[in-house]
């Protein structure tokens, strides 16, 4: 039974290696593959293999949480690399979105906008990434025509973000009226974890507080029915809507 173990380990090893060489990965994922071949492979499926895979997109997303743990560098290294080799619109994509979200908004901006003169300039995940990177960089305006763009060509695309996008440009150009109604439009359509922080937040930055407070509850009867890993999936906005409700008190 042991000896059958062991070579389940070896073969899994193998395959993984294998396809970190087809797949032009780093090296030294088929040494840590050869040297320790369990715990490796384990490493391996989860940081290479399983994002590379198709898979649901919110599966998706808590893999990538994990593997920004475990290699925090490596879409952005990838990117990079991927340009500086063929440096085609797609692999421009690709790392105008690894920079936006290494939170580098300034260099997403400058590569987007290349994008958008390319034969991409109508894909609409390439405008999306766009806006999100204009708001960050301080040109809501520019987002909100991007943001605007999209949604005329298509009214089903990503709606909650778009809903959450919207309403934080428009916070942002001022215009609180039209924020409300996306934040709003946001929370009773899909009633998320970040739908709620991000209305709060806007809540309070226009002095909302009973607003905010109000979203803050409805967090709290999720909470309860999460896990430890619900709490650190969601960490990072609750950790900025803490900060939002402690700014906000220091200015009352």
């Amino acid at each position: 039974m042991a000896y059958l173990i062991s070579i389940s380990h070896i073969l899994a090893a193998i395959f993984f290696a294998i396809h970190a060489v087809r797949n032009r990965k780093e090296l030294y994922w088929v040494m840590i593959l050869i040297l320790f071949p369990l715990f490796g492979s384990v490493i391996y499926f989860f940081a290479v293999y399983l994002p590379d895979s198709r898979m649901p997109g919110q599966v998706r997303k808590v893999t990538n949480a994990a593997i920004n743990v475990l290699d925090p560098g490596r879409e952005l290294r990838e990117a990079q690399q991927a340009f500086d080799l063929t440096p085609s619109a797609q692999n421009q994509m690709r790392l105008a979105a690894a920079y936006l979200e290494s939170g580098d908004a300034q260099h997403a901006a400058q590569l987007y906008e290349a994008c958008l003169q390319g034969p991409f300039a109508n894909e609409k995940e390439m405008l999306y990434g766009a806006a999100r990177a204009r708001l960050q960089n301080g040109q809501s305006a520019a987002a909100l025509d991007l943001l605007q763009k999209i949604r005329t060509a298509d009214a089903g695309f990503r709606k909650e973000a778009m809903y959450i996008l919207f309403g934080k440009a428009y916070g942002a150009e001022g215009k609180q009226a039209e924020a409300r109604i996306e934040f709003v439009e946001a929370v009773s359509q899909y009633g998320s974890v970040e739908a709620y922080v991000e209305y709060a937040i806007w809540a309070l930055s226009v002095g909302e507080v009973e607003t905010a407070q109000a979203q803050r509850s409805e967090i709290e009867k999720l909470k309860k029915h999460w896990n430890k890993h619900h709490l650190a999936f969601h960490k990072d906005n609750l950790q900025r809507l803490d900060q939002a409700f402690v700014s906000a008190k220091k200015l009352a």
